[in-house]
Formats: C-alpha cells, sequence, structure tokens
C-alpha cells in the first residue's frame, strides 16, 4: 500500500500518492500515517500501538516524499529543523505556461480564506497576509507544458500554487488556482521531489528523492 523511500530506526520517508491525505478531513478517508503505522506493525510484529509522528505535510493533490519520525526524540528535533528552515525540499511542477524569466525568485504576500480553502497572492502586504517566498529553475519543456522546479523558502498555505499562478504558470490540473481543466484522478501535477536535512540523530547528511508518479507527462519529465 505505501511506498517506503528510506527507513532506519528513528524516521522514515514514503512517496506519498495523489490520493493520500496526510491529516484526517471530512472525507472520513484513512490518513495516510495510519498506513504507515499499518506497515511498521506487520513488519516488525508489534503488538501494540506503534508511535509515528507527522513533521510536516502535503497537500491531498500533491504526490512525492514526506519525512515521518519514528521515535519522540527524532520528532523533536524534525520539528526544530523545519521551524529552523534547516531542511531543503525541492518540487517539480508541470505547468501551463513557460515562466518569462528562466529562474527568478518570487515574494508575495499571502492572505488565506479558510472558508474557501484557498489563498491569494499580492505584491504588497495586506492586513492579514504573509510574507510568502520561493526560488524556481526552469528545467525542460515538454509537447504542451512546461517543468520547472521549485525551491520554498517559507511554507505557506498552498503557497506554490498560487505563486506559479501568480506569475501567470498555473499547475496542470489546479482549477483552484487557474488551470482550464482538472486532471481525472483529481491530482494536480506539482510533486515533492526531494528532500535533504541532517539526521536528527545520526547527524549524517540525508538526501531522499522520490520518484514521479506513474502517468506519461510525468514519464517525459524524468528522462534525461
Amino acid at each position: 500500500m505505501i511506498e517506503v523511500l528510506y527507513e532506519d530506526n528513528h524516521i522514515i520517508a514514503v512517496n506519498k500518492k495523489p490520493s493520500d491525505i496526510v491529516q484526517g478531513d471530512k472525507t472520513g478517508d484513512k490518513p495516510l500515517p495510519e498506513f504507515v503505522k499499518d506497515f511498521l506493525k506487520k513488519k516488525y510484529n508489534k503488538p501494540g500501538d506503534v508511535f509515528l509522528g507527522v513533521v510536516h505535510r502535503l497537500d491531498r493533490p500533491v504526490s512525492g516524499v514526506v519525512l515521518f519520525a519514528k521515535t519522540s526524540k527524532s520528532l523533536s528535533r524534525l520539528n526544530n529543523m523545519f521551524k529552523e528552515k534547516t531542511i531543503q525540499k525541492t518540487y517539480w511542477a508541470i505547468v501551463k505556461n513557460k515562466p518569462k524569466h528562466p529562474s527568478a525568485t518570487l515574494i508575495h504576500y499571502l492572505k488565506k480564506n479558510s472558508a474557501k480553502n484557498k489563498s491569494t497572492a499580492f505584491e504588497r502586504q495586506e492586513n492579514g497576509s504573509l510574507l510568502s517566498e520561493l526560488s524556481y529553475t526552469f528545467l525542460k519543456s515538454l509537447d504542451n507544458y512546461h517543468l520547472i522546479e521549485v525551491y520554498p523558502k517559507t511554507g505557506r498555505h498552498h503557497q506554490i500554487r498560487v505563486q506559479l499562478s501568480k506569475i501567470g504558470s498555473p499547475i496542470k490540473g489546479d482549477i483552484k488556482y487557474g488551470f482550464n481543466r482538472t486532471n481525472k484522478d483529481a491530482s494536480i501535477h506539482l510533486h515533492a521531489r526531494k528532500i535533504e536535512f541532517i539526521h536528527p540523530v545520526k547527524k549524517e547528511a540525508i538526501s531522499i528523492t522520490a520518484p514521479t508518479p506513474k502517468d506519461s507527462i510525468w514519464k517525459e519529465c524524468e528522462k534525461n
């Protein structure tokens, strides 16, 4: 049921499918952490509850690497690392329009509308808005779309989706932020490609890369 990308005594990283939810919601669907707990319970034949700490999340239609803590010590340390922004995340996004610049840093102010589960990007600070920053690099053009690599500097609500839309490059399938039609599986073509950090216990450099979902467009992106 799950694709494990990395595991040791302290942490486990899995490749989230676009249909998975990291946190329970009104659908009542089983969240990804519960599937990971089931995997660990079966693998190690544990009779009782399995500890698993959620340290970060991905939106439901987004795929890619999600990191979990297997001990309270690693959870506490990873939480601090995310807070201090010492964990580097890299995303791949397939967008409708090629960005004007091959690489750039985008700075906007994002304001979240909780009722609509949507954020709006402003050029200047608005009441209740938060600074949002990311960098991107254009990687290649496909037949009808374009692949860019994104490096978020902050972790705002729907940040990558709304900031790319703001510059005229909405993500494929993301009708909430300007793409013209949905994907058949309700996914969007945004993928958490890589996560890099210093191991919270071993203090070694760790780099985990998630293969893209199995569709023809993502397959084109994997080719050199």
